[in-house]
């Protein structure tokens, strides 16, 4: 399987004034899901999205790719034996996929998510 960037993520310490800029600046409509936002850029093709706003002691200001695998556990394991560090273990989603965080040898905070 391709390895491809499948969706992006958006962190903020208030979600609705982060969803207010996006909305007036880019034109972005945001459908609001308890504390995250889904982002409709208004096209087709383009990556899926969110804003999140997570507990008051994870990352608050980052900006994450999610890359799409079919092989979750494999690509983690791959991460850490290359020097990148598991930052958040497997989590499966309501919708079946399940995700995964880590940082790579630059620090860089990265999604990995799996298909259902």
């Amino acid at each position: 399987m391709k390895k491809t960037v499948v969706h992006f993520e958006i962190g903020c310490s208030d979600i609705e004034k982060t969803a207010e800029f996006y909305k007036a600046v880019f034109d972005w409509k945001l459908n609001r899901h308890g504390n995250s936002a889904v982002i409709d850029t208004g096209k087709e093709d383009a990556l899926s999205g969110h804003i999140n706003k997570l507990g008051p002691n994870d990352p608050q200001n980052y900006v994450t790719v999610y890359i799409e695998t079919d092989s979750l556990q494999a690509d983690l394991k791959a991460i850490e034996l290359n020097g990148g560090e598991v930052f958040v273990k497997p989590v499966e989603l309501p919708d079946g996929r399940t995700f995964a965080w880590f940082r790579d040898v630059a620090g860089n905070l990265i999604g990995l998510i799996a298909p259902k």
